[in-house]
């Protein structure tokens, strides 16, 4: 697989253009994941699950989905800076937790500016929106992850506590990048956000509903991973990152849709092409910055293109998210109506009592 992964970062090279940021980052970390050959078992399962990823970015790029390279990078990024700076600090620290104690605290004072209360500015001017929002669903992260470190480090070893101290400084360098693609200002206008409170708890109570056996015992991870987007998406939402919530908000949509026990949208792959094509030209109709929806373009377009196909999330991606970013950018829905609680106590009389 490294091998193979070398030469698509070769290949990818030599499709973008010279002095591409992203391809020149995505070719970086691919040569040191290849030249990698740690034995550390840590390290064998991070390279197990990036690898597949850091080959999906570069295919997307390749592709020319350039948003949807971005996102998948993210991910893989932040586990291969971390495991870089785990195998560069000295043995005793994987192992002592003392040891950790000092660098945890070090490590606290490097990031201590990026971990204050998230400001909605943190990457105001950004552009396009997609860069925007997939920097800003980083800016919580520096703080949470260095938080949970010490935690780790205490429950499961130090190695584990600087696994996530590294992958706190890797959102830091990734905001830092993300801030780095910025594209110098056009005549597209940047869609102003609302919060999407309302939003998000319409979309709760459709997750919840679908939350029943035996979807609910057998697909229990993915109800999970769906809940916890949509967790970070209210967080994001909360600190005014509008941009990241919207990102979030619409990748819990994408989820949601394979669990529904009844899957909406077209169910064949033609009627799935000719929908996303006719999304993508109502968003370039529109001529401002579309590049969130765009971006949900190029995943769907990219399941569909999957030897094996993908089209559960590709037919999600058309009825779920789809209507969701329209809806997103127009005005507050009116709030869902929320069940009022009620419980129900039976009274058993015992005999004789």
């Amino acid at each position: 697989m490294a091998l193979a992964l070398g030469a698509c970062a070769v290949a990818l090279l030599a499709a973008v253009p010279a002095g591409d940021p992203l391809a020149a980052e995505i070719s970086r970390w691919s040569g040191w994941l290849r030249d990698n050959n740690s034995t550390d078992e840590n390290w064998t399962q991070v390279k197990q699950a990036v690898e597949p990823a850091l080959a999906r970015a570069s295919k997307a790029l390749q592709e020319g989905h350039r948003s949807l390279a971005l996102l998948r990078f993210a991910g893989a990024r932040a586990n291969l800076a971390a495991s870089k700076y785990v195998q560069g600090r000295p043995a005793a620290e994987r192992t002592d937790i003392a040891k950790f104690e000092v660098e945890w605290a070090r490590m606290g004072r490097v990031l201590a500016a990026d971990m204050k209360q998230p400001s909605y500015r943190a990457l105001e001017g950004v552009r396009p929106a997609v860069v925007r929002a997939i920097g800003e669903a980083a800016v919580p992260q520096v703080k949470i992850l260095y938080d949970a470190s010490a935690d780790y480090a205490r429950a499961t070893g130090a190695e584990s506590g600087l696994f996530y101290i590294g992958n706190a400084a890797a959102q830091r360098e990734f905001i830092a990048f993300c801030r780095s693609l910025s594209a110098r200002a056009s005549a597209q206008k940047t869609p102003p956000l609302r919060s999407l409170s309302e939003d998000l708890d319409a979309l709760e109570t459709e997750l919840l509903a679908e939350y029943r056996p035996p979807a609910a015992i057998d697909r229990h991870s993915e109800f999970i991973a769906a809940s916890a987007t949509l967790k970070e998406a209210r967080e994001l939402d909360a600190a005014g990152l509008r941009y990241g919530a919207l990102l979030r908000y619409l990748m819990a949509a994408q989820r949601l849709g394979p669990l529904r026990a009844t899957p909406t949208g077209p169910a064949d792959d033609a009627a799935l092409t000719a929908s996303i094509a006719a999304f993508d030209a109502r968003l370039a109709a529109a001529g401002d910055d579309e590049s969130i929806g765009h971006l949900f373009v190029e995943s769907a377009q990219s399941d569909l293109a999957e030897p094996q196909g993908k089209r559960a999330t590709a037919r999600a991606t058309v009825a779920e998210v789809f209507p969701r970013y329209l809806a997103a950018l127009g005005p507050s829905r009116a709030p869902a109506r929320r069940e009022e609680p009620r419980v129900t106590v039976t009274l058993v009389r015992w005999p004789y009592t």
